[in-house]
């Protein structure tokens, strides 16, 4: 999960996301044309690319009409783990954004499809998260059970206690499968920066000696959920996110198109993107122009 920028006081050396930079050319417009033009759905990153904090980014009231406008099918994705697709939806709503709860995919939602195909319908959880993952699940119909625990599934918990922790830990040592909705190991805040679901998860693994099954960007599980919701094809698709190390990773582990949204350079050492844009607006009027 990624909120903002870099915060005052917060050196490079210190921030967790830092990477040694190389410069970014932006594509021209008369670039990457077949690109835009033959791509049928895209998946948008929430945080960075549609809003940072409770503001609307550019581009992000005219999203939804011009992709319905284009025929291009839509579908937003997040790592958040802690709020359910029906928050995310009022979240827009409030910006202006009309979406429906079915239009956001949530690393929770990814991973209950996956604990239900590798233990199935209704098997017993040991969970360490907040409320939005909890309902996730139940609503899924698995059955909280720390006791009798097919799987221990770990999100982001800004309520963590040690207890949650040893359950975690006493159902993976008993023979639970280990899920992790993400592993983001650094949550940022105007204070700094916070554990993240991934602190968690390392301290689990830690203990049992046992890794998880990681569901979330960079990891492909996500896009794969979002996409069969769409009924799209990987030729045809991409992922719009302003992460590279998250959401461009994603995009090559899936298979499908990656576009960076992104003022500021990548690493040298990182994956290119296939088109990189000064921000969702600049995309929207970029796919308006390769469909004539």
């Amino acid at each position: 999960m990624r909120e903002g920028g870099k915060r005052q006081g917060v050196s490079d050396a210190d921030d967790p996301g830092f990477i040694h930079l190389r410069e970014v050319v932006l594509m021209g417009d008369d670039m990457g044309q077949d690109f835009l033009g033959s791509l049928r759905a895209l998946l948008i990153d929430l945080d960075g690319v549609m809003y940072r904090g409770d503001a609307p980014l550019a581009g992000a009231l005219d999203a939804v009409p011009i992709l319905d406008t284009l025929g291009i099918q839509h579908a937003f994705v997040t790592n958040n783990a802690t709020q359910t697709p029906e928050q995310f939806q009022v979240k827009l709503a409030g910006m202006g954004v009309p979406v429906e709860a079915r239009d956001v995919v949530t690393s929770s939602e990814a991973t209950a499809l996956y604990v239900r195909r590798v233990a199935g319908p209704g098997a017993r959880l040991c969970i360490v998260g907040e409320d939005g993952l909890r309902q996730v699940m139940l609503q899924a119909g698995f059955v909280i059970d720390d006791e009798d625990a097919a799987v221990v599934v770990v999100g982001l918990d800004r309520h963590l206690t040690y207890q949650r922790l040893v359950a975690a830990c006493q159902a993976i040592q008993r023979g639970a499968r280990f899920v992790a909705t993400n592993a983001d190991r650094a949550l940022p805040v105007e204070e700094g920066w916070w554990p993240g679901a991934g602190a968690i998860v390392a301290a689990i693994a830690t203990t049992t000696g046992v890794q998880p099954t990681v569901i979330g960007k960079p990891e492909p599980t996500l896009l794969t959920v979002a996409l069969e919701r769409l009924g799209a094809d990987l030729q045809h698709s991409a992922i719009v996110g302003d992460q590279v190390q998250a959401d461009i990773r994603a995009g090559r582990a899936a298979g499908i198109g990656t576009i960076l949204v992104a003022s500021d350079p990548v690493g040298p050492d990182e994956p290119m993107p296939d088109l990189v844009v000064r921000d969702l607006a600049d995309l929207l009027d970029r796919l308006r122009t390769a469909r004539g």
